[in-house]
């Protein structure tokens, strides 16, 4: 008797875009806690730079299956040098990170949507930078952040001694970093590494109730809403101002904003479409 074909395995990114332009991307490998693969990455950073050139995109929500949001890198998957130095050549430790880990976290930063993290469980290394490059972070109550680089002899990568020394500081950073204890969500609320901390079950309705605001903002305003913000942290004073002039003038040119001003005048509700 001839053997019944089998099912073809699950998609390791599953998406989805609802009807009012929130792109949801969730990593979907949960029997490795979302230990995500060059395939994934490649993929992820696809999904956010169609999200950036897609005019009917408003918003992005990052998230996963199961019980992890991401532990890091698959390193026993492909895209990842040879662990023995002797098959290893000059620059390919370098060049993989470049390639990898540093343009997923760059594609969230870059991505002109707002991009909102729904952390639904364990997030370390990789993973938590990849939650903590979001613009907004929802963690529910049973997520952890861990700084596991240093259990593995490792030094911090995806950009990680980058994102943290901005949002809590150096010496809080180097305590994450330098022991690697799992931080868990109410902590990492009160450090100020996360928005909000809900419990698991609500966790889906909040990052789409949050989403589907974000999807009803002025899209082209909230874009260059993030460059002022994340470019302020690496600027003068002269050079940040002179950002939110010209930001000011770009903006006052879309329709959103002229729909915002309008809708003041008229003491009416604003009805944004993202141009």
């Amino acid at each position: 008797m001839p053997t019944p074909p089998q099912p073809p395995p699950p998609p390791p990114v599953l998406h989805t875009l609802t009807p009012n332009g929130v792109s949801w991307i969730t990593l979907n490998r949960p029997e490795v806690l979302n230990a995500i693969t060059a395939e994934q990455r490649d993929h992820v950073i696809n999904l956010l730079d169609e999200a950036t050139t897609t005019p009917t995109t408003r918003a992005v929500v990052l998230t996963a299956t199961g019980k992890g949001f991401c532990t890091g890198a698959d390193l026993r998957g492909t895209g990842t040098p040879p662990q023995d130095a002797a098959d290893r050549t000059a620059g390919d430790i370098s060049r993989t990170l470049r390639q990898g880990a540093q343009r997923l976290i760059t594609a969230i930063l870059d991505c002109e949507k707002p991009v909102l993290a729904a952390v639904n469980g364990t997030a370390a290394g990789l993973g938590a930078h990849l939650a903590l490059a979001c613009d907004l972070v929802l963690a529910a109550e049973s997520a952890r952040f861990i700084e596991i680089f240093v259990r593995r002899g490792l030094v911090p990568d995806a950009a990680g001694a980058y994102l943290l020394p901005r949002l809590i500081g150096p010496q809080r950073t180097k305590e994450l970093m330098f022991f690697g204890d799992a931080l868990p969500a109410a902590e990492a609320e009160r450090l100020g590494l996360v928005n909000r901390v809900v419990p698991d079950a609500d966790l889906e309705k909040t990052a789409q109730s949050w989403a589907d605001r974000l999807a009803t903002s002025p899209t082209r305003a909230l874009a260059l809403t993030k460059q002022l913000v994340n470019a302020s942290l690496d600027s003068d004073r002269a050079a940040a101002l002179a950002a939110e002039a010209a930001a000011q003038e770009i903006n006052m040119a879309s329709a959103d904003a002229r729909e915002g001003v309008a809708a003041f005048v008229e003491r009416r509700g604003a009805v944004f479409r993202g141009r």
